[in-house]
């Protein structure tokens, strides 16, 4: 088996260039091509370190193949011709997990999805020596494949993940429409808070406890997937001792006595409570304080913090007064603030209005397909 991957690290929409300077800071090479792509290349190593460390990745995959293909014959042929006996073992799993089209000729996503899995299994019985009618049964390892036809060139990926690297694997329980731990993660990455850990870092309408929980592992410098699988540990290829060598290499460089300042409260008891059980999941209970209190009621002697929140809204609220109400409430409160910096992300593109004062920065983000957007309020310098 080869042992040197073209590979490609996806995000949201607005995240890539986050995704690349964790690489970066990795000591991984990228470039970033025009459809925003984060691509790398490396060893098993590689693969294992980036799903490892990745904190604001959704996965990473190997690129197994680009051709063009505006036709689904070419797109069978190209599929054909690529190695995947070096890939699948007799008997992998093999779905076609996912295809995507676009400005493409070929662009029903089912059929695409079909002929990549026809092309796939004829090159398995050829190679196999196995009769045409007969096929190979899929019983062992998974190996979820996806297709992307972009301007009529196939790209074709093997996910090295599983499941989303948003899921850390700490979730006990999560409420009403949390952010995703990797949305949470790049969130905190934008905000000065990375500069000085030290600082006091609050989140006054904490729900579940994703943003302290993510501060957190960033403060003692933990690994987010130390605590999770992924698919590739099951291939038969991929060698046991890789990934612990990485994990190991994980663990060494925790700082578990990082002296840290973090506080999430909410107004929910119950929201608190599921809060306090996911830090305990992830042996973070005794590093964040978590208390039930309403926002208005929030109030600090202590100068230079940063302060992060994601304000309930819809579901979690109710209507639109009374998000707008909180609104209200959050700018009245945070005013005394002056010297801490406040991140506030929210779809609603009313909030300055109601918050009373014009952020200073804002960033365009992507929730899904939700659009939202990062109001920064940075706090005056300390002389």
């Amino acid at each position: 088996m080869k042992n040197n991957f073209n590979l490609v690290a996806t995000a949201a929409a607005g995240l890539e260039s986050l995704t690349a300077r964790e690489l970066r800071d990795l000591g991984i090479e990228t470039k970033m091509d025009d459809r925003s792509r984060v691509l790398f290349s490396g060893t098993k190593e590689t693969i294992a370190t980036a799903n490892l460390w990745l904190r604001t990745a959704d996965r990473v995959k190997i690129i197994i193949g680009e051709f063009p293909a505006k036709t689904f014959d070419e797109l069978f042929e190209g599929v054909y011709a690529l190695d995947w006996a070096e890939i699948l073992p007799f008997g992998a799993q093999f779905p076609i997990a996912k295809a995507k089209a676009i400005k493409s000729e070929l662009h029903n996503e089912p059929s695409i999805q079909a002929i990549t899995k026809k092309a796939i299994a004829k090159k398995m019985q050829v190679h196999y020596h196995r009769p045409e009618n007969v096929p190979i049964p899929e019983t062992g390892a998974l190996f979820s494949i996806e297709v992307a036809l972009h301007k009529n060139v196939a790209t074709i990926m093997l996910d090295t993940t599983g499941e989303s690297l948003f899921k850390r694997g700490y979730r006990v329980d999560k409420g009403g429409a949390p952010i995703k731990e990797n949305m949470a993660a790049a969130i905190i990455m934008l905000t000065n808070w990375r500069a000085n850990m030290t600082r006091p870092f609050v989140d006054p309408t904490c729900g579940s406890g994703t943003f302290c929980i993510e501060a957190a592992l960033i403060g003692m410098n933990i690994a987010p997937g130390f605590n999770r699988d992924f698919a590739f540990e099951a291939w038969p290829w991929f060698e046991d001792e890789i990934f612990k060598k990485v994990r190991d290499d994980a663990e060494s460089k925790a700082n578990y006595d990082a002296e840290l300042d973090i506080s999430g409260f909410d107004v929910d008891g119950r929201m608190i409570q599921i809060a306090q059980e996911n830090a305990l999941e992830i042996g973070l209970d005794d590093i964040i304080h978590f208390k039930q209190m309403r926002l208005q009621d929030f109030h600090s002697d202590k100068l230079d913090g940063v302060l992060i929140s994601n304000p309930p809204y819809g579901e979690r609220l109710g209507d639109e007064t009374a998000a707008y109400q909180l609104y209200e409430e959050m700018g009245e409160t945070f005013k005394p603030l002056e010297t801490w910096s406040k991140y506030i992300i929210t779809s609603d593109l009313a909030f300055e209005k109601h918050y009373g004062a014009k952020a200073t920065k804002k960033r365009k983000l992507y929730n899904g397909r939700l659009r939202t957007d990062l109001y920064q309020y940075f706090g005056k310098r300390i002389k």
